[in-house]
């Protein structure tokens, strides 16, 4: 910001227009937060068995979740489809102008349809609704007027008024879309918990994301195997066993059997070390200076418990073996940051 730009900003904003802004800021969080509050006390009545009636009947959908809304509800709407089809609630959304349109051919008999209008009088949803309740589809709404057209065609009705909006003017649609979003999560999180929707189902659905990395890559996605496995016998001189390492590029090599079972590990770290004190190499074999009893890790564990072995015993690279103990794969711990596990 120039100067110019921070004097201008500074004659704008003086001391008494911004204690005016954080005043507003606070009391439109306050505003929200109370409308959330409100609408949780709530269900200590009779919109508490509502609730319970939606969940129900969306558990028992046999298809899909339609979440349709128009202007700031069909903002809202968006994000709650979303919300519970990354949860394990199939659900999509679909714009009830559009939907007269053509796209209520994505409806079917078999889904549950959410309609939300604080108003409840949304003229583009009340063209729809007798249609999608003729083809036998059911109806959640979600309103702010208990009393309303499409409170009283709904098979549950869930009432999402709030005493004011946020805006100044009690126009813009601030709290009253809020305390919908707040309950649109409430829903996607008690359907969540309803189905047992683990962590791992969730990866499942996000497996761009860090955690879908996390829990959906194994070991043997990453690792290194075949001709790339750095891995030299036991009596073999230590001077051909770093060839090995230099070659494979992995910066160790696994010593093995005669059944191709590690039995040890020597790395680069462990060549510093040695020459510290040792000068002559040439009668020394790969046996007498390798670490014994190497730490290894199964090709179908996850990636995951690999960087935690790496992370927990101070290591680089870790061996990877099959139910026989036979080596099967290297890994390295640049292999799981290129594969964004860590």
């Amino acid at each position: 910001m120039s100067v110019t730009d921070e004097k201008t900003l500074t004659k704008t904003f003086d001391e008494k227009s911004a204690e005016r802004v954080l005043h507003l800021a606070r009391e439109t969080l306050q505003i929200e937060a109370d409308a959330i509050i409100a609408l949780q006390q709530r269900f200590a009545s009779t919109d508490g068995r509502h609730f319970t009636h939606a969940v129900e009947l969306l558990l028992g959908c046999k298809g899909r979740v339609v979440v349709s809304g128009m202007g700031k509800s069909g903002h809202i709407a968006r994000k709650i489809a979303a919300t519970l089809a990354s949860t394990g609630t199939p659900a999509l959304y679909v714009h009830p102008g559009e939907a007269a349109h053509g796209d209520l051919g994505m409806v079917t008999e078999q889904d549950a349809f959410v309609a939300i209008s604080n108003s409840g009088e949304t003229a583009e949803l009340l063209d729809i609704v007798p249609l999608i309740k003729r083809m036998g589809a059911k109806l959640i709404a979600m309103t702010g007027k208990p009393g309303s057209t499409l409170a009283q065609l709904a098979n549950v009705h869930l009432n999402v008024a709030v005493d004011k909006e946020a805006c100044p003017l009690n126009l813009a649609p601030t709290a009253s879309t809020t305390a919908t979003l707040a309950l649109g999560d409430a829903l996607a999180v008690a359907l969540l918990d309803a189905r047992g929707f683990r962590e791992e189902d969730f990866a499942r659905s996000h497996p761009g994301g860090a955690l879908g990395r996390r829990l959906l890559t194994h070991v043997r996605d990453v690792m290194r195997s075949g001709a790339a496995i750095p891995a030299v016998t036991a009596g073999l001189s230590l001077s051909a066993a770093l060839m090995e390492i230099s070659q494979k590029g992995i910066a160790m090599t696994a010593i093995v059997d005669d059944a191709f079972r590690p039995i040890g590990v020597f790395t680069d770290g462990d060549l510093r070390r040695l020459l510290e004190h040792t000068q002559d190499f040439s009668k020394l074999i790969i046996a007498d200076v390798m670490h014994a009893n190497p730490h290894t890790i199964g090709p179908d564990q996850l990636a995951a418990d690999a960087a935690q072995i790496m992370e927990q015993f101070l290591i680089n690279q870790l061996l990877v073996t099959d139910d026989d103990g036979k080596l099967v794969g290297a890994l390295h711990i640049h292999d799981l940051t290129r594969a964004k596990v860590i």
